[in-house]
């Protein structure tokens, strides 16, 4: 296994872009978040705002109707695209041109919703990251994922990655199963935990933010919308995984000094997305 290259602000400095000064909207990329069913709307307005405080200029969810009014309400700059079902997910059909699409937070596994992941997948081309229960879907059906396009960013947590690649009994197996996973099916690989690693073939990278503070409910869903907004923004997929996962870790450092461990939720994650850029700024 080759040893992991660390994921510091000097890395990040080599990677980040600062905005250009005469940008507009729609330069900016338009991200589209596709999940969420009934009780597990939250999970879909974290991905979206999370996606907008990151920096790309337009963002829609795509929900079941259920989730329409709620997404509109807390987050108005959010656009919302509903789908024929009131409570999840049957059909993933839109009218959009989106730069890059996130998928899985709040997603539920109905059958309908297995059937509308596999369509979804088998026409889209676009920069991708798949995360929550559209991996449990594609664990379920493990020969989908011959249908995920190139560099499509995936983001498991331990137990999401098991069943994804299967069982492990040392930490050394565990890598080389996903470094295999990610060679054969050239996606990358964000192996959310303490610390996260992201796997790109056979390059591994550890990340060097963030603190216990992040084992929140919510948390994942909040980097899937900053991974697709960073894709939208026309990062390459490599680089938006790792933009996206140090932010994501600094928040929570530069939060800590005031909320404790206790009191951080998802939502401080994105409130404190702004102050993570000015530390690359400065």
């Amino acid at each position: 296994m080759n040893s992991p290259i660390a994921i510091d602000r000097n890395e990040i400095l080599k990677r980040y872009k600062p905005i250009v000064q005469h940008t507009h909207k729609g330069m900016q990329g338009h991200a589209l978040i596709i999940g969420g069913s009934y009780g597990k709307i939250g999970a879909m307005c974290l991905a979206s705002k999370a996606a907008l405080k990151t920096g790309c200029g337009l963002v829609t969810a795509f929900v079941p109707q259920c989730g329409y009014d709620i997404v509109q309400i807390a987050i108005p700059e959010v656009m919302v695209v509903t789908d024929d079902h009131d409570k999840y997910l049957s059909e993933i059909t839109f009218h959009l041109e989106p730069n890059a699409i996130g998928i899985g937070p709040g997603m539920g596994q109905k059958m309908a919703t297995q059937k509308a992941l596999h369509d979804f997948l088998s026409n889209t081309s676009l920069p991708l990251v798949i995360d929550a229960d559209a991996l449990n879907i594609l664990a379920h059906n493990s020969s989908w994922v011959a249908l995920i396009s190139p560099r499509t960013v995936l983001t498991p947590h331990p137990k999401e990655l098991e069943r994804l690649i299967g069982k492990w009994y040392s930490e050394e197996e565990m890598f080389s199963k996903a470094v295999i996973f990610s060679l054969v099916n050239q996606v990358v690989i964000v192996m959310k935990g303490a610390p996260t690693y992201i796997i790109d073939g056979d390059a591994i990278y550890v990340n060097t933010t963030g603190n216990a503070a992040l084992a929140t409910a919510g948390s994942g869903d909040v980097l899937t919308g900053m991974i697709t907004s960073l894709l939208a923004q026309s990062y390459k997929p490599i680089d938006a995984a790792i933009l996206g996962v140090y932010l994501h870790g600094l928040t929570a450092d530069i939060a800590l000094p005031e909320t404790g461990h206790q009191s951080f939720i998802a939502s401080s994650i994105i409130e404190n997305i702004g102050k993570a850029y000015l530390s690359l700024e400065g």
